[in-house]
């Protein structure tokens, strides 16, 4: 499939801030005549056809694949009403915690399904993304999916969907822990003086530099971290309470091991 040609006709099912930063990449990759279902969105960009509930989509539409981005809570209502769709498109979920298995009851055993775990910097085109595809799912079905997620970011696959848990907890959580990181330095910024814009502006910037520069970098982060540590510096300094016993090798250790057995709870 080339990159040149228009993406095939979509339906969106779910138009909140995934669902809606994933439509926004489509179209500027360029996006056949498509149908979202929102009921809460209150309009539609040029291109797309806005609908308020499943029975709405038009009855000669036929996509090509089917994003399920509606809250996972909300699937065991929502899915069935997509059942049609079986057999002829690709379903492509980004709902967390909800498994191959669970959602092809739902919808059938014809239904290819492909799960999917972004994070957030999608909504800037520079998310990361693991997928997984369930049985029945075909070369053009992936490299569809593939196509619809590298719209938002890099992309990766697994073959064990058990994986998608850990992923969970290292990438689809880790832009919050980046921005506790943050937090933390301009509160700490704060406390030794530095005016508060001052102390959110370094706080952020360096952050995100930081960020741009391990993406940019052949390095590994460790180097890059070595790189920055003078020794008898104020780095080294710092890094000797950061990286002291029950710091943050194992609190960031702990943590991400939390996540994942919750994902592993939320799916039940």
């Amino acid at each position: 499939m080339s990159d040149s040609l228009p993406i095939p006709p979509l339906l969106l099912v779910g138009c909140g801030r995934m669902g809606g930063a994933m439509l926004a990449g489509w179209r500027e990759i360029g996006l056949a005549a498509s149908v979202v279902v929102d009921p809460a969105r209150p309009a539609a960009p040029p291109g797309v056809d806005l609908v308020p509930a499943a029975e709405a989509v038009p009855a000669g539409f036929r996509p090509a694949a089917v994003v399920l981005a509606v809250k996972p809570q909300n699937a065991a209502e929502a899915l069935p009403d997509y059942a049609r769709f079986a057999g002829s498109a690709v379903f492509l979920s980004i709902m967390a915690g909800r498994t191959i298995e669970g959602m092809r009851r739902l919808l059938g055993a014809e239904a290819a399904v492909v799960r999917a775990m972004p994070n957030t910097p999608a909504a800037i085109r520079q998310g990361v993304t693991v997928a997984c595809g369930g049985p029945g799912v075909t070369a053009a079905q992936r490299a569809l999916c593939e196509r619809l997620l590298g719209a938002i970011g890099a992309v990766a696959w697994v073959e064990q969907e058990g994986l998608l848990d850990a992923v969970t907890a290292v990438s689809g959580s880790g832009p919050a822990y980046v921005f506790l990181l943050a937090e933390l330095m301009e509160k700490a910024a704060i406390e030794q003086g530095l005016p508060p814009d001052l102390a959110r502006l370094l706080a952020r910037r360096t952050v995100a530099g930081s960020g741009a520069l391990l993406a940019a970098s052949g390095e590994g982060s460790a180097a890059l971290r070595r790189a920055v540590t003078s020794p008898n510096g104020t780095t080294e300094r710092a890094l000797a309470v950061l990286m002291a016993e029950n710091a943050w090798p194992a609190l960031v250790s702990r943590a991400i091991a939390a996540a994942t057995v919750r994902s592993r709870e939320l799916a039940g």
